[in-house]
């Protein structure tokens, strides 16, 4: 495991020209993979049974970790009619080693979302109990990051109005793939950011029109946008270890101090959309008690 991870590291390191120390540099770097599948809850808000999406594609330390941490996983009871259901919800989960100062590497779960809750019936959400695209053309790759070599991802949260459009958007969260000063990591990441909320004030949604969120006045998402220089697809990824720098967490401005944490920025698989509210709620640590 420590070999992998340093050589990885290693990589990310190569060929950079670094301001700062190898040693504050190392303690910046960090390794992440993102697992997804689907967990079953049941009525009394226990884990009844948990799926990971190509579990063969693991390493067994990260398969273990996952299965360690579900066991005490508690969650909000759904709530149909005003009695407790089983319910069935897709699964998100951010696994990231961080180097821990003495060569070696911890390994945690450090964020997670959670899908629309659903009663288990083995089937999707009714069409039109959540936001959908409408349209949303891709973001453009910014010429001079590709002429860098630089790449990274963009972790957008969107506010959505009741026309469907966008009423505003912010980078939450911009991890980078390339090691620099701390100066150039915040001009690249202004590069990417802009490049995707340039484009994402121009989506457009379908709105809720049934269910409990049908009367909101705005609706909430979560959309990361990936910037990659060799080109490899997030099914490509899959299973295997991303070094990169992550990126200082951004205050939402329209969000209010008391509302509720809405999860990890970059706990969401590339190309999602994520409804913010509207999951199963975690009421637990997610590495276990």
């Amino acid at each position: 495991m420590k070999r992998w991870l340093m050589g990885l590291f290693c990589l990310l390191l190569a060929g950079t020209a670094l301001a700062s120390s190898l040693k504050d540099v190392r303690e910046r770097v960090q390794a992440s993979m993102l697992v997804t599948g689907s967990i079953l809850v049941a009525p009394d808000g226990s884990v009844r049974s948990y799926t990971i999406d190509h579990a063969e594609k693991l390493p067994p330390v990260v398969a273990g970790l996952i299965d360690n941490g579900t066991k005490s996983w508690i969650f909000t009871p759904v709530l149909i009619d005003g009695q407790p259901v089983a319910a069935r919800a897709s699964m998100s989960l951010r696994v990231v080693a961080k180097p821990d100062g003495k060569d070696d590497y911890t390994i945690s779960v450090a964020g997670a979302q959670f899908g629309e809750d659903k009663k288990d019936k083995g089937d999707d959400s009714e069409p039109g109990e959540t936001i959908t695209y409408d349209t949303h053309p891709s973001p453009h790759y910014p010429p001079s990051a590709v002429s860098a070599g630089v790449w990274g991802t963009v972790y957008m949260r969107l506010l959505i109005n009741r026309q469907g459009r966008v009423e505003d958007a912010i980078a939450e969260q911009v991890n980078m793939g390339v090691v620099a000063s701390d100066r150039e990591l915040d001009k690249w990441r202004n590069v990417l950011a802009d490049a995707s909320l340039r484009t994402a004030k121009g989506w457009t949604f379908h709105i809720p029109t049934i269910g409990r969120e049908a009367t909101k006045d705005h609706w909430e998402a979560r959309v990361p946008v990936s910037y990659s220089i060799d080109g490899r697809t997030p099914r490509e990824r899959y299973g295997k270890w991303d070094p990169y720098v992550p990126g200082p967490e951004q205050a939402v401005p329209w969000q209010q101090k008391s509302e509720e944490s809405s999860g990890a920025a970059d706990a969401i698989a590339d190309g999602g959309l994520y409804q913010i509210g509207s999951g199963l709620q975690l009421t637990t640590p997610l590495n276990g008690a």
